[in-house]
């Protein structure tokens, strides 16, 4: 495909966000809101509306509910998308995904460790709960990494055993501190590990913000050495890439990515997954524009994750990490059974 028509694709899947922003906007449990209402709560947010005005009960329920968690949902899913894209191209594996090698359960960790101790540390800008998501990620990604590195490959086999093992460790110790917590600590954390975007308000766009700026603009950085990484790292060291360098730099772009989500809305699975082998297919593996092309499909997957969340069942809201890890987990058997087809007729 030419890159005029990948610029015309990239163009159509924003206008579908665009779309889906509204509808998102105008569904949910205090009833249906008008598209001329959705624009004059955007116009607010904006600061479009007259001063001193008296805001509309609806336009009430669009600010300081679904707006914000659509908002959230947008910076998340970018950082989920950003994230598998770099592992996925970092190990050679379309399988790798920060929830299935165990990088969401690291943060998972790091942040209730953090909630545990009741830390209210500030470092870098950065809080308590999203400093230690972040370490716990970069930690365990290391750790998987060493495991099932051999020589200068990581082989498929051993990453997902790794991966899975390892997380199922972390998980398992996530488990013992939550038992430790008060009944209210519990269950508010139980919700939070289970990935939502309720009861955000803007503080969390403020706070994720600037993780999703830093790791996009890393991506749009590493666009070169993702694209000669992709071709083997043997071909990338020809070509003049310092492997180990840029390997613990993507690393720790990845585990930023992805442990900032993880701070701010719990466990999404599978999005990692999802997004960049859909993307890849539709715009080829070029990072130039497959990074855009994850962003925005991102974006678009966890708004409409949401939307379906917040009504599928009236009067009761499904965790959005449970619809995500229904779409992902039948997409990663969808790949394992392709996988197989291929190395059969190897």
């Amino acid at each position: 495909m030419k890159t005029r028509h990948l610029y015309y694709l990239l163009l159509a899947i924003f206008l579908v966000l665009v779309v889906s922003v509204f509808i998102s906007a105008a569904l949910g449990s205090a009833g249906f809101i008008g598209p001329v209402q959705v624009v004059r709560a955007l116009g607010s947010v904006f600061g479009f509306t007259a001063p001193g005005a008296p805001l509309e009960d609806t336009t009430v329920v669009l600010l300081q509910l679904r707006l914000p968690r659509i908002a959230l949902g947008i910076l998340a899913g970018t950082n989920l998308a950003l994230a598998g894209l770099i592992m996925q191209t970092l190990f050679h594996n379309s399988l790798a995904d920060p929830y299935i090698i165990g990088v969401s359960s690291g943060a998972a960790l790091g942040a209730v460790t953090a909630i545990s101790l009741g830390l209210h540390m500030v470092a870098f800008g950065l809080n308590a709960v999203s400093l230690c998501a972040f370490i716990g990620a970069l930690s365990l990604t290391l750790v998987v990494y060493i495991i099932a590195r051999r020589e200068n490959s990581v082989p498929q086999s051993m990453l997902l055993l790794t991966g899975i093992s390892v997380g199922a460790l972390a998980q398992a110790i996530t488990t013992l501190l939550l038992l430790r917590s008060e009944g209210n600590q519990l269950r508010s954390t139980m919700a939070w590990l289970l990935g939502s975007l309720a009861y955000r308000d803007w503080s969390y766009i403020q706070t994720l913000l600037p993780y999703t700026i830093l790791g996009t603009l890393a991506s749009v950085y590493f666009c070169r050495p993702l694209n000669l990484l992709a071709m083997g790292d043997e071909a990338a060291h020809h070509l003049g890439i310092r492997l180990e360098p840029t390997r613990m730099a993507l690393l720790i772009v990845s585990s930023l990515l992805a442990a900032s989500a993880v701070a701010a809305c719990g466990i999404i699975g599978f999005v990692g997954l999802l997004v960049p082998n859909l993307m890849r297919l539709l715009v080829g593996p070029n990072h130039r524009i497959l990074i855009p092309a994850s962003i925005l499909g991102g974006a678009l997957l966890l708004t409409w994750a949401d939307t379906v969340a917040r009504i599928l069942f009236p009067g009761q809201e499904i965790p959005i990490g449970v619809v995500t890890s229904v779409l992902g987990g039948l997409f990663f058997i969808y790949l394992l059974k392709r996988q197989a087809r291929r190395q059969r007729h190897v």
